[in-house]
């Protein structure tokens, strides 16, 4: 079955929302086996959103549009579905009905454009929305499904997960994935190290970079959970003995909950001093469950002159916030500007210092100026997380 997402609204076009209605259905599909093929964002226009219905329609067996479903004069998806079918919309009574009593109920009048918001085509069967005035319409003409949702998000997610999914469920396969998550490794270097894995098109690899890594999305489409999980074990088996010194970590994990789960592990107190990350470290190991045990403190140094790219001088700051705050470990993260390049350049030093282990991890890296600031962060959990690991 393949499925075709159309998201309906000028302001997604012009950037004033972000949409997440795409990544959500996605991901849905995916979970039922339905092979998304194809995502689109019209604007308000009713000439547009026909012709990109009319070439849906064509080619997918179900098109999922969000947004246009609200009761101004630019809500125009009811209009184009219509004109799509060659039908017209008239108001169904007890659409209407239960809009009034939707108003009623929160002591708010309802205007004359609501009831646009209550009307159907012959072909359309309404869908409820119980978190907004504005109900789906599913459409099934020859067995391909056109289904309208509202833009947004929490209404558009109760009628998926609730009035939608569940008559999609009878799929004959799944779509499973395993992505494993990699740091301090190229994403040219990825592709060309996997190159003997790639070839397969179930499962398939696909590689591609994040602010935190690279990540290797291993994808099997299967009858069942457990045969799509037989397929990709061993891809990853050989993804992993490919690339494997670079993997941190996969599926949901995140950078700072993987060190997180290590300074709980080990019952292993922390202590940062950090200047050209501008305390984006510190907020991200603060935000992971458990930081309260393990995080005893931070310094959040503004940029210094001189600032320089030197081991020795970071290792010494790592050892002052240790001492400090009472730490176990010292982390720090330091930069600089570099002279005599070509384009702006900065360089990002950090040391680890563990004095019961008499152990001391450093690391020079360079990055571009705007992303300092997370890179450096990541370097440093990547720096810290090696020393963790190293027992």
């Amino acid at each position: 079955m393949r499925a075709e997402i159309i998201c309906v609204g000028s302001e997604l076009l012009l950037g004033d929302i972000t949409n997440t209605n795409t990544r959500y259905l996605a991901l849905r599909l995916s979970e039922l086996g339905i092979d998304l093929h194809y995502s689109t964002t019209v604007g308000d226009n009713r000439a547009r959103l026909v012709d990109c219905l009319g070439r849906a329609m064509g080619r997918s067996d179900i098109v999922l549009t969000t947004g246009g479903l609200g009761p101004t004069d630019d809500d125009i998806t009811r209009e184009a579905i219509a004109d799509l079918f060659g039908e017209s919309a008239t108001v169904d009574e007890a659409l209407a009905r239960a809009l009034r009593e939707f108003f009623a109920l929160r002591g708010i009048a309802m205007t004359s454009n609501n009831l646009k918001q209550a009307s159907l085509i012959p072909s359309a069967r309404a869908i409820t929305n119980t978190r907004g005035t504005a109900p789906g319409w599913w459409v099934t003409r020859e067995g391909r499904s056109v289904i309208a949702m509202p833009g947004p998000p929490g209404e558009m997610q109760h009628m998926w997960e609730n009035e939608i999914e569940p008559r999609l469920q009878q799929s004959d396969s799944v779509i499973r994935s395993r992505t494993l998550k990699l740091f301090n490794i190229s994403e040219s270097l990825v592709d060309s190290l996997l190159k003997p894995v790639t070839p397969s098109s179930n499962p398939t690899v696909a590689v591609y970079a994040k602010q935190d890594g690279i990540y290797v999305r291993i994808t099997a489409k299967a009858a069942n959970d457990v045969d799509a999980l037989r397929a990709i074990e061993p891809v990853e088996r050989d993804v992993r003995q490919a690339v494997g010194e670079f993997i941190w970590g996969s599926d949901n994990d995140t950078q700072e909950s993987v060190v997180a789960a290590l300074l709980t592990l080990r019952g292993t107190t922390l202590a940062i001093r950090e200047t050209v990350t501008a305390g984006h470290l510190t907020s991200l190991l603060a935000a992971a469950p458990g930081s309260e045990a393990y995080l005893r403190g931070a310094l959040i140094m503004p940029h210094p002159d001189g600032d320089s790219g030197n081991r020795e001088k970071c290792v010494a700051m790592a050892r002052r916030v240790l001492e400090q705050f009472g730490a176990d470990i010292g982390l720090a993260v330091q930069g600089c500007a570099v002279d005599g390049t070509d384009e702006p350049m900065s360089e990002i030093v950090v040391a680890v210092v563990e004095p019961s282990k008499d152990r001391v991890v450093t690391g020079v890296y360079r990055s571009r100026p705007h992303r300092v600031r997370t890179l450096g962060a990541y370097y440093g959990l990547h720096e810290l997380r090696r020393a963790l690991s190293s027992d």
